[in-house]
């Protein structure tokens, strides 16, 4: 796919497309390239520059498929493909620990990484409150762990963006998060 005359959002699109094409969300089993277009689109909105967006768009294809990091690289470059490892959970840890080291990797991270962070968790809420909507309780047995923990590293994230960054995606996480805690 070497071709220098497409753009790093061409690049970073054509990546995500091929390495989700067989995944659904958890939630909602609506396909799964939905997610790093919606949150590529949060950012978009907030005029970061194009490696942001390209990050945004492959934010999961390191964690959630077998495309090789040298070939984000070689396509991404080393800007695209620090901000994706930053925000890339270590699924050889226990899930405590994966959280708990994604967290602090967020935290060293530049404020690039932070922004792809909030806006996937932004957009994780906003899929969360849709299908909560439509399918109550139930939806929260399609989660690894339960919403005590999920809530536990939520609020653990936005400790984490209020104390290193400002923006006004934190405040819409904030929010969000208050009404996920509102569901049963």
């Amino acid at each position: 796919m070497k071709n220098d005359k497409i753009n790093i959002i061409e690049k970073a699109v054509r990546i995500s497309v091929v390495a989700h094409k067989t995944q659904t969300r958890k939630g909602d089993g609506l396909p799964y390239i939905m997610h790093p277009f919606m949150v590529a689109l949060k950012l978009a909105k907030y005029n970061f520059p194009d490696i942001v967006i390209a990050a945004a768009l492959t934010h999961d294809v390191l964690e959630d498929t077998d495309f090789p990091i040298e070939k984000l690289r070689e396509e991404l470059g080393d800007e695209v493909l620090e901000i994706v490892i930053a925000v890339t959970n270590d699924d050889t840890l226990p899930w405590e620990e994966k959280k708990k080291k994604y967290i602090e990797t967020v935290r060293n991270g530049s404020d690039f990484a932070k922004a792809v962070a909030v806006a996937d968790k932004i957009h994780n809420l906003e899929s969360i409150l849709i299908a909560y909507a439509e399918q109550g309780p139930k939806l929260w047995k399609k989660f690894n762990q339960g919403k005590e923990q999920k809530f536990w590293f939520e609020n653990g994230v936005l400790k984490m963006l209020k104390e290193t960054w400002q923006h006004p995606l934190i405040e819409e996480y904030e929010k969000l998060l208050a009404k996920e805690r509102e569901l049963k």
